[in-house]
C-alpha cells in the first residue's frame, strides 16, 4: 500500500465534537491535491492498537476529495471515534506503530482532546521519526493551551447551541414556575459550562475552579450555594430559575462521599478519569436540594437535565466549518514541511489567519505526564462579569435585613439562623 511519497492517515479519539468531519473533509482534499493516498482509520486508536493487521484492514477506508467533499457541514464523525488509550493497552503502541508501516502511513492526522494527543505523542514516540505526527485539537471543553485563549473547534458550536437550549429552559421554567439543574460538559475546566450559562444569562453557573482554595468539593456546599440562589429568588418574586454546572465538579468530589451517595457508579475509564456519565451529578443536586425544602414543609418543583450528549454532534455553524478547514488544511501543509524547524511532532493552531505548530514536548505537563490543561482563570475580568449576572448570595445581602428576613422566612429559619448557615458561601459584592 506504500508509496514513494508516503500515505497520510487520519483518525479521530475522544468524545464527539462540531466539527470533526470538517477537518477530515480539509485534511483529504488537500492531501489529495499533493498526489498522496489518505486512509481513515474507524474507532480512533482501538483497532491500531491490536496485533491483527487483517482485522485493521477492515475498519481502513482510503478517502477520495468526492467522498467527503460536503461531509463538513454534518455533525458526528464518518470515521466514528473512541477513547482507547494506546499506553494502556499490551504493546499498543508498538502494534500502532507497525500498524502505521504496514499501511505506509509516513504522516499521521490525530484528531482529538488532551488524551487523543497524549496517546499520539506515545506513538510518535515509538516511531523515532519514522511517522510524523499533526494533531488537531478538539473539544467543546476548551480546555487544551491554545495559545492567546484561541478556542478549540467544537466549543462555539456547542455553546451557541446549548445557550439556546438553556434558554428555552428559561422560558420553560418561568412558565412552570420550577427551577431546572442543567449539567454541561466540561471533566477538568468549566469554559462551556460558563459561556452557555453567560450567553443565555442562566440564573446560576458553577464551575470547579471556583472551588480552587479546596482540595476536594464539598456536594453540601454546592447544594447550599443552589439553595441560597433559590431562596435568593423567591424573596425577589421570583420561584423559578436554571442552574448551569459543568460536569466536572463532580469529578471534585471525594471518592469516599461519591461512594456514600445512593445509586453512584463510580467507575473509571481507559484513561483513569471518572465516568461522569454514571455519577449524574444533576440528579444527586436536584434530589438534595429538594429534601431539604420537603424538610421544612416546602415544596420546590425542579429537573435535572444533562445536555452535554446532545450538543456533542450538532451540525457546526459557519464558525467552526471555516475554522476546521483551515485547521486540516494547516496540518497536511505542516507534515509536507522539510525544513528543519518542522520536523517536529505538533499540534496545530491557527491564529489571526496564520498557522503555526506546538510542539508535543511542549505540550505535557512534566507533573502528570500528560497534556496540559486550560482552566478557566476566575481572577479574570470574563469571570467576574459572568458573577456579577448571576442571581447569588452575596456579602452585601447580609447587611440587607430586609432580604435577610425574607430569605429566612422562606427558609423557617430565624435571621441568625440563616446567616450563620449560608454566610460561608456568599461571594464579594
Amino acid at each position: 500500500m506504500s508509496q514513494e511519497k508516503g500515505n497520510v492517515g487520519i483518525l479521530v479519539g475522544g468524545g464527539p465534537a462540531p466539527g470533526l468531519n470538517g477537518v477530515i473533509a480539509a485534511v483529504t482534499i488537500e492531501a489529495r491535491r499533493r498526489g498522496l493516498k489518505v486512509y481513515g482509520i474507524y474507532d480512533g486508536y482501538k483497532w491500531l492498537v491490536q496485533d491483527d493487521f487483517d482485522e485493521l484492514m477492515e475498519r481502513v477506508v482510503e478517502f477520495e476529495i468526492q467522498d467527503v467533499s460536503r461531509i463538513h457541514f454534518n455533525g458526528g464523525s464518518v470515521l466514528r471515534t473512541s477513547r482507547t488509550n494506546p499506553a494502556r493497552e499490551e504493546n499498543g503502541v508498538k502494534n500502532a506503530v507497525k500498524n502505521l508501516e504496514k499501511l505506509g502511513i509516513k504522516y499521521m492526522v490525530t484528531i482529538g482532546g488532551d488524551d487523543t494527543s497524549y496517546g499520539a505523542s506515545e506513538i510518535a514516540k515509538g516511531a523515532e521519526g519514522r511517522i510524523k505526527f499533526a494533531h488537531v485539537p478538539k473539544t467543546i471543553d476548551n480546555d487544551l493551551p491554545l495559545p492567546n485563549d484561541l478556542p478549540t473547534f467544537g466549543y462555539n458550536t456547542a455553546r451557541h447551541y446549548g445557550a439556546q437550549l438553556v434558554k428555552n429552559l428559561m422560558e420553560d421554567a418561568k412558565t412552570t414556575s420550577r427551577w431546572y439543574v442543567t449539567v454541561a460538559m466540561g471533566r477538568h475546566a468549566g469554559h462551556l459550562a460558563l459561556g452557555i450559562g453567560k450567553s443565555a444569562g442562566a440564573t446560576l453557573t458553577l464551575i470547579a475552579e471556583e472551588f480552587k482554595d479546596d482540595e476536594y468539593i464539598d456536594i453540601e456546599k454546592v447544594c447550599d450555594i443552589f439553595e441560597a440562589s433559590i431562596l435568593k429568588r423567591r424573596a425577589m418574586g421570583n420561584p423559578h430559575g436554571v442552574l448551569v454546572i459543568a460536569e466536572g465538579v463532580a469529578e471534585r468530589f471525594s471518592p469516599e462521599q461519591l461512594k456514600s451517595i445512593p445509586g453512584v457508579m463510580v467507575e473509571y475509564d481507559n484513561y483513569g478519569h471518572l465516568r461522569l456519565a454514571e455519577v449524574e451529578l444533576g440528579k444527586i443536586i436536584m434530589q438534595k436540594v429538594t429534601e431539604r425544602f420537603k424538610e421544612r414543609g416546602d415544596k420546590q418543583s425542579m429537573v435535572e437535565i444533562n445536555i452535554g450528549y446532545v450538543l456533542r454532534c450538532a451540525d457546526p455553524i459557519p464558525y467552526d466549518q471555516e475554522y476546521t478547514r483551515d485547521l486540516g488544511y494547516s496540518a497536511v501543509d505542516y507534515l509536507m514541511r522539510t525544513d528543519p524547524e518542522h520536523q517536529k511532532n505538533a499540534m496545530i493552531c491557527v491564529e489571526n489567519g496564520r498557522f503555526h505548530p506546538l510542539y508535543f514536548e511542549d505540550m505535557i505537563d512534566p507533573k502528570t505526564n500528560k497534556t496540559t490543561v486550560r482552566l478557566v482563570d476566575t481572577e479574570r475580568d470574563y469571570y467576574k462579569v459572568a458573577t456579577k449576572y448571576m442571581v447569588r448570595l452575596e456579602q452585601r445581602d447580609l447587611k440587607d435585613n430586609a432580604l435577610i428576613s425574607r430569605m429566612a422566612d422562606i427558609a423557617r429559619m430565624t435571621n441568625e439562623e440563616f446567616i450563620k448557615k449560608f454566610e460561608y458561601i456568599a461571594i464579594d459584592d
